[in-house]
């Protein structure tokens, strides 16, 4: 999600900005943020939010596995986020006879909490810009391959030099495409557990339909604890672990919010793409995103088929089929909100103005080229970018498009040992083939191979990987013929299958194995590149890192921060309403109501059904200290933070630093902000809180969790 911000060079002088845009390192708070965050409504000190030697705001602000945001919430170690952040963990914690992902799920005692397997937490240590260091090790002579050996080189220095003998994890990170360089050290957590989850027709109320829309009513959270050793160290699942006593953690405040109150967000955005070219902008819109749109939809299609007649695949594929359908909504939405505003235009505008600064006598020998190089790239790469989007959509959605391969490659590796050798080699082989038919339902993977090869052969040109050229002209591009033969007899359909390959190892069986030739020639296809395109992608990646240090140098870019790329941000900004709607019975909209959702319920809807109890609160007013003091039971709020993706689940803070929601998507008509910010339209839609503790209180009866909070009234 996204903010905006950043570093400045050191001689920069200080710039003004819209405070409501931008996604902010913590260490420059002081010098860049604070004072205006205060005339907005902060009342605490920029070390109270980000401190090396103290604890500060920063260390109850965690990564949740990998792509979202999540905050601790008590001393013992209680995590918060989205439920859409913890989908895939509470799907594979669930069976048809014990479905929390439909019921809901709530640890009466710490014993009774559940283990996902693979679950961690990040907790951020500390930062530093290493730009100078970095970029003394390069120079303008080198090609763009020596340049990244170089730098390369130098991080993984960097890294080695503050991970203090593997204690911490350290990841060094480019800025301004290239022209800066930040360090960050992190500690991981890997003993996390299921605490608590409101059923899926809470957690993910309006499904499909209501996702990037306001209003909504969605009581997207779930809960988890992280565990250590007696230490308070980061260890292994053990019965003998311990919850862990964090730095900081989050009081709550059950104060509620008014338009215009301060917000602030932080949190681990994953991509924006705001200094992307004009022809990156109608590449998108054009080429990629509408393959993107349809391989998804295909996809989708074949799986809910087979979900929606089995509870048991519903499970197994709800998390796969989740992201595919947030993707598929997401990227349709940039290509319209793109298109209706015309942003590429806008952009092509500003490089037109570029163009002609960097034609300049001063600098025409570094800039004079940019532009024209980077129109170029998009010009010669727009039909690649369809077929890759189509392919990739394959690759995504199809398991035996990718999994063939990657565990034949293996496999071949394993025939080739001694004895000695293969007993090593089989404990790896193992694991991934545990994990990879687990969860694994031939039917649909038959429907969803099939329908993807035939949208690929015939959609994605470019040209197609060649095996599959030839095996749709030899089928009339239709691949089920291939697919149901190639099912019948590969060894990769089933885990028996592969468990009896590596009993009797066949090299020659394996090579001529269909599935395994299909997989490896789409991943062969998909990572070739010829000399013309690595020059191509050579000039490019120079082109576009003087195009940002350029702008930055003429300022000619308003734009003073850069994109966002998964690591932690702050943006701030205010509790702010979008015009009157008929559809929000809210008297100022920029909240939702509990009265809202009963007036979407549809029974038995997979989308709008809502649980009896829910209803029976509702109607009695059974809302507790929950309730606004205006009398109704507050669901989600809107405010104009500056997110994009990976801030699911981030804790939105009032002035004081307590915690009054939960971040968990955007308005579908600002969906182009990505790409360009833009301040009438961009909001964040965020999980009120009090209605986080009314279900889990008062719907859920797990006063246990909320005797663990510190609560503000």
């Amino acid at each position: 999600m996204k903010k905006i911000i950043l570093f400045l060079a050191m001689s920069m002088m200080v710039i003004p900005v819209k405070a409501d845009e931008g996604m902010w390192f913590l260490m420059f708070i002081e010098r860049l943020n604070h004072r205006d965050m205060e005339k907005m409504g902060l009342q605490l000190t920029s070390e109270e939010i980000y401190s090396i030697n103290h604890s500060s705001i920063k260390d109850a602000i965690v990564q949740f596995n990998g792509g979202c945001t999540a905050e601790i919430i008590s001393n013992q170690g209680l995590v918060l986020t989205n439920h859409h952040c913890g989908y895939d963990a509470i799907a594979e914690v669930s069976t048809p006879e014990a479905n929390y992902l439909k019921n809901g799920f709530w640890a009466k005692t710490k014993g009774a909490e559940l283990r996902p397997k693979n679950m961690s937490v990040r907790f951020f240590v500390r930062m530093d810009d290493v730009s100078k260091r970095i970029l003394s090790k390069v120079n303008d002579k080198m090609t763009e391959p020596e340049r990244a050996k170089a730098i390369q080189q130098e991080i993984a220095l960097i890294e080695k030099e503050n991970n203090e003998g593997g204690k911490y994890t350290v990841s060094v990170r480019p800025f301004f495409q290239g022209n800066e360089y930040y360090y960050f050290v992190y500690q991981d957590f890997t003993d996390v557990r299921l605490v608590g989850t409101p059923p899926e027709s809470i957690g993910k109320f309006g499904g499909d339909t209501d996702n990037w829309e306001w209003p909504r009513h969605t009581g997207d959270f779930s809960m988890f604890r992280v565990y250590a050793d007696k230490d308070g160290n980061p260890a292994e699942y053990a019965a003998t672990n311990v919850p862990l006593q964090p730095k900081h953690y989050l009081p709550v405040s059950l104060k509620g919010v008014q338009e215009n109150d301060f917000a602030m967000i932080l949190g681990y955005p994953g991509r924006t793409n705001r200094w992307m070219p004009a022809g990156g902008i109608e590449q998108n819109v054009k080429f990629a995103y509408p393959a993107w749109v349809e391989s998804s939809k295909v996809g989708m299609d074949k799986m809910k088929f087979h979900m929606l007649k089995d509870e048991k695949v519903n499970l197994q594929y709800a998390s796969k089929y989740a992201s595919v359908a947030n993707y598929w909504k997401n990227r349709q939405g940039m290509i319209d909100a793109l298109t209706k505003f015309k942003t590429a235009a806008t952009k092509a505008e500003a490089e037109a103005k570029f163009n002609k600064w960097a034609n300049k006598p001063a600098n025409k020998a570094k800039y004079g080229t940019v532009v024209a190089t980077l129109n170029d790239y998009y010009s010669k790469t727009n039909d690649k970018a369809r077929h890759d989007n189509y392919l990739t959509g394959l690759l995504r959605n199809s398991a035996f498009a990718a999994l063939p391969y990657s565990l034949g490659r293996g496999l071949e590796y394993y025939a080739q040992q001694n004895d000695a050798k293969k007993a090593e080699v089989k404990v790896q082989l193992d694991e991934q083939i545990e994990s990879s038919y687990s969860e694994m339902y031939l039917p649909v993977e038959r429907d969803v191979l099939i329908a993807e090869l035939n949208l690929y052969a015939a959609k994605a040109g470019y040209p197609i990987a060649p095996y599959v050229a030839e095996l749709a002209k030899a089928n009339n591009g239709d691949f089920t013929k291939f697919v149901d033969d190639a099912f019948a007899t590969s060894i990769f359909t089933s885990k028996d299958k592969v468990l009896a390959y590596m009993a009797k190892p066949n090299e020659e069986a394996l090579k001529t194995d269909k599935l395994y030739l299909l997989s490896s020639a789409l991943l062969t296809h998909y990572r070739a590149k010829s000399e013309e395109m690595t020059k191509l992608d050579n000039d490019y990646q120079k082109s576009f890192r003087l195009l940002v240090e350029g702008l930055r140098e003429s300022k000619l870019n308003k734009i003073h921060y850069p994109d966002a790329n998964s690591t932690l941000r702050l943006t701030y900004g205010k509790v702010r309403s979008l015009p009157a709607d008929k559809r929000n019975d809210a008297k100022v909209n920029n909240y939702t109501t509990l009265q809202g959702t009963i007036a979407k319920y549809k029974p038995n809807d997979q989308e709008f059904d809502l649980p009896k109890r829910l209803i029976e609160l509702n109607e009695k007013k059974e809302f507790g200290q929950y309730a606004d003091k205006a009398g109704y039971m507050p669901v989600n709020f809107l405010t104009d933070n500056d997110i994009t993706g990976g801030n699911s689940g981030s804790p939105v803070l009032n002035g004081k630093g307590e915690l009054i929601g939960i971040a968990f998507d955007g308005n579908i008509e600002a969906m182009a902000g990505d790409v360009i910010f833009d301040k009438e339209l961009q909001r964040t839609i965020n999980v009120d809180i009090r209605y986080v503790l009314f279900i889990i209180d008062k719907y859920a009866g797990a006063t246990n969790i909320i005797d663990e909070l510190t609560i503000k009234k």
